[in-house]
Order: C-alpha cells, then sequence, then structure tokens
C-alpha cells in the first residue's frame, strides 16, 4: 500500500506511513493529527525557502507566494503526482463518492504525510521532502502570487494577443516519477515556442508559461 510513498522518504516506522494515509472517513486513529502537524511544517519550510531564495521580496510578497504554494489545489497536484489518491483509507461512503479524487482529501493527505516523515525522521527529512516538491514549482511563480499561467494569460489579454497553446509532447519515466513534457506555443506576432519538464502536466505548463513570460518581459526583448 506504501510502496510508492517510499521513494519520497524511506520509513522507518511504517506505522506512521499507514496513519498518514488513513482518512477520518475510515474511523480512528486516523491522519488528522498529523494534518495539523504536516500543515505546520510546510508553511515553516515554503517560507524558509522563500525568505532564503527573494532577498529582496517585501513580506507582503513573500506572503502571497507562500499561498500559492501551499492551496489545496498546489497540494493536491502533488499528491496525484505521487499518486496518494490510489493508497488512501477511505470509508466505504468516502469510496463511493471517489473521495481518492478530492483535492481537499489529496491535500490533507500530503500534509498528513509531511507530519509523519517529521515524526519518522525529523526535520531535516520534512525540510528535503518539502523541497524536492516545492523547489520545481519557484520557477512556475511570480511576486504578485499569481501562476505563471494565469499572468501569461493577462499579458496577452491586455495587449489583445492571442492565448497560448499548451501540447503535452512526451510523457516518460517509471510510474512512481514520471516526466511530462510541455509545449507552449505563442504568436506575438511570430510564432515562438518553449519547453518544460516536470512531474506533472500542470507543473510543465506553468514551468513553460514561466520561461515565455521572462522571454516577453525582458527589456528590449519583446517580440511585439
Amino acid at each position: 500500500m506504501v510502496d510508492s510513498i517510499q521513494f519520497i522518504h524511506r520509513f522507518r516506522n511504517m506505522e506512521l506511513a499507514e496513519l498518514a494515509l488513513t482518512h477520518r472517513s475510515a474511523g480512528r486513529p486516523n491522519n488528522e493529527r498529523l494534518e495539523y502537524l504536516g500543515d505546520a511544517l510546510l508553511n515553516c519550510c515554503v517560507a524558509e525557502l522563500l525568505f532564503n531564495r527573494y532577498a529582496q521580496a517585501s513580506e507582503g510578497e513573500l506572503t502571497r507566494m507562500r499561498a500559492a504554494l501551499v492551496n489545496g489545489q498546489a497540494l493536491a497536484e502533488i499528491a496525484r503526482g505521487i499518486h496518494l489518491g490510489e493508497q488512501l483509507r477511505l470509508g466505504p461512503g468516502e469510496i463511493k463518492s471517489g473521495g481518492q479524487r478530492r483535492d481537499s482529501i489529496l491535500a490533507d493527505t500530503f500534509e498528513a504525510l509531511l507530519g509523519a516523515v517529521y515524526l519518522d525522521a525529523g526535520f531535516d527529512a520534512v525540510r528535503a521532502v518539502i523541497g524536492h516538491h516545492i523547489e520545481p514549482r519557484l520557477a512556475a511563480l511570480t511576486r504578485s502570487g499569481k501562476d505563471a499561467k494565469t499572468e501569461l494569460q493577462e499579458w496577452l489579454q491586455h495587449r489583445g494577443l492571442p492565448l497560448p497553446d499548451y501540447v503535452l509532447v512526451n510523457n516518460s519515466g517509471p510510474e512512481h516519477e514520471p516526466t511530462f513534457t510541455v509545449r507552449c506555443r505563442l504568436r506575438v506576432p511570430e510564432l515562438l515556442e518553449f519547453f518544460a519538464d516536470a512531474g506533472s502536466s500542470r507543473a510543465a505548463e506553468q514551468q513553460a508559461a514561466a520561461q515565455a513570460l521572462r522571454t516577453l518581459k525582458k527589456p528590449g526583448n519583446r517580440p511585439i
């Protein structure tokens, strides 16, 4: 049941791993307390990561970036990338209603998993896990707190330009750690293409959009 999360952290105490994957609908004990702990650890580690990475960012900018990185949708995407939904212990009602695919449950389970990693191996271990999954997303984040796809769309719309076209061009790697390659194509007005690799197609789209934004905003290098 926990084979794939062993690639994220090799648990010494497998009971912690099992508990992290047990939703409250399955009864007690469940992962609610671990979720509480993991949420605090996630916010602390992401705050530290942003503080060190963006030395010139204001408190408001850091807060907006952190919120974009730790919101439910972002965490659910990470959870899907490591197949947490397939490993959840859910009650019959949640199974029937598709709880294993619900963003809120997936996000909460990822936080619970972080709490379990901390109890199993300490702060450095959980910091490493968080860094591994959050670092790639920094490239697709703007200091406004908006994701790169949203900001790119707004940038193009403001100038009356066509919206970008995203295409998945490759999917490779093992099942527990896939790599998705996405192309972002723009006409501004000439054709521009940007490629990015990530652990999910959504993350790759964001990173390709971030590349496009950097090119479009580079002083003296705008193609319009």
